[in-house]
């Protein structure tokens, strides 16, 4: 029973940790200690329940619908356009020049979680990954070892997003006051756009 834990572990993990926009912005969020704790709880159970769904066998629902598909991808789209527009504005801003290590926040809880939800549901990538991809894998398993593959993915996925938000904090020392996040702010505007456009293009 090990063996399906481990390779669900394994596969979730490297479909987890590339970059992209839902982790670009919990790491912006662990860098400014807003909301960490809540946005990596959001992120973590999302993805479980996707992946618990796609064991479960919802993943061949999705993968043939059309329509559902062809909705999330240009919903998704559309959002992370208009979030790379405010990730850029933001590094524009003077105030965007130093990394706030005190317990102020810039922005509200609602503003949060409604961000949190939006780049994790409105990313077609993650039901492709979690639900379509993981679903198929856990397939090919017998139906008493696919509950130890879900877990094994689910393990790796709250790993990495609670490491994720609160490791940045040990970041912050090496963003310069001068620089501080307009640089992040920059790089995460551009990886918006990368995957919006290849949202589009693809």
């Amino acid at each position: 029973m090990l063996s399906p834990a481990i390779k669900g572990f394994t596969l979730g993990a490297s479909l987890i940790v590339a970059i992209g926009s839902q982790n670009a912005f919990v790491l912006q969020q662990g860098l400014r200690k807003e909301f960490v704790f809540t946005i990596c709880t959001i992120c973590f159970l999302c993805d479980a329940i996707l992946i618990l769904l796609g064991v479960g066998g919802f993943g061949q629902l999705i993968a043939s619908s059309e329509s559902m598909m062809l909705v999330a991808r240009w919903g998704g789209a559309l959002f992370l356009i208009v979030y790379g527009i405010r990730s850029f504005r933001s590094a524009c801003k003077d105030e965007a020049m130093k990394v706030d290590t005190s317990d102020k926040q810039t922005n509200g809880l609602t503003w949060a979680v409604s961000t949190t939800f939006a780049l994790t549901l409105l990313n077609p990538h993650v039901y492709l990954d979690t639900v379509i991809l993981l679903g198929s894998i856990a397939g090919q398993y017998p139906e008493s070892e696919r509950l130890f593959f879900a877990t094994g993915a689910v393990f790796a996925s709250m790993t990495w997003f609670y490491g994720l938000g609160f490791g940045a904090r040990v970041l912050t020392p090496f963003f310069p006051k001068q620089l501080s996040l307009k640089i992040l702010d920059g790089l995460i505007g551009a990886i918006m756009w990368g995957i919006a456009g290849g949202l589009i293009f693809s």
